[in-house]
């Protein structure tokens, strides 16, 4: 009471202060929280695992396992070292796809060649921090279905159809955005190969000379 009488009204007690962190929620939510961080942990680890197990000299554990690495590891996850190659790449190669489409209205049109690479430059070019996807994914897969197959179009191991399948994903999913309004019945994809011209200076003679690898039309 006051001076005069008056009862004095309580102030009200600030509310308990809440822990930071999990340990701020409620007991199903922290097993919940622990239970996904764990996962997630486990996770990361054996991906670390794998890949060093794939960059690793070959030991009796990678032989043992040789399958599980390589279907975790490719095609997404591979690894190379070009960059300290002896033998740079010396060969522009661009990737590029045509497709077979059947219009809204009932007719069937080829498009024209499309450079798939020119377009992952255009999308990096004065980028700061360019995606390492629109770097190396065309890239990579068009040297994982190169690799896997021969100069006719036929598998020369057991990974011919993960890389065909990949290679033709990755140009779909180019593609599907521009024929909305259609259906793409098959697609062929091709490479354009130019070899890096001898810099002014030198004597050396390059044929610079665009040169086609066209592979068969797939259906999608």
């Amino acid at each position: 009471m006051d001076a005069n009488g008056h009862e004095l009204a309580e102030e009200a007690a600030p509310p308990p202060s809440r822990a930071p962190g999990i340990a701020g929620l409620s007991t199903p939510y922290r097993v919940v929280a622990a239970l996904a961080l764990g996962a997630l942990g486990l996770a990361a680890c054996a991906h670390l695992a794998l890949v060093f197990l794939h960059v690793a000299p070959s030991n009796t554990l990678s032989k043992r396992h040789a399958e599980t690495i390589d279907a975790w590891i490719y095609p997404e996850f591979e690894q190379n070292w070009k960059l300290f190659a002896p033998n740079p790449l010396q060969q522009n190669i661009a990737v590029e796809v045509r497709a077979e489409v059947r219009t809204a209205g009932g007719e069937l049109t080829t498009t024209g060649w499309r450079d798939l690479s020119a377009e992952d430059a255009a999308a990096i070019r004065h980028s700061l921090l360019p995606s390492h996807t629109e770097q190396n994914e065309l890239r990579r897969a068009w040297d994982f279905y190169t690799g896997s197959h021969d100069e006719n179009g036929k598998p020369v191991g057991d990974r011919g159809g993960l890389a065909e399948e990949y290679l033709r994903r990755i140009a779909l999913d180019r593609l599907t955005p521009d024929h909305e309004g259609g259906r793409i019945l098959r697609i062929q994809m091709r490479s354009a190969s130019r070899a890096v011209p001898a810099p002014k200076w030198s004597t050396e003679t390059t044929d610079t000379q665009t040169y086609y690898r066209e592979l068969p039309w797939w259906k999608v």
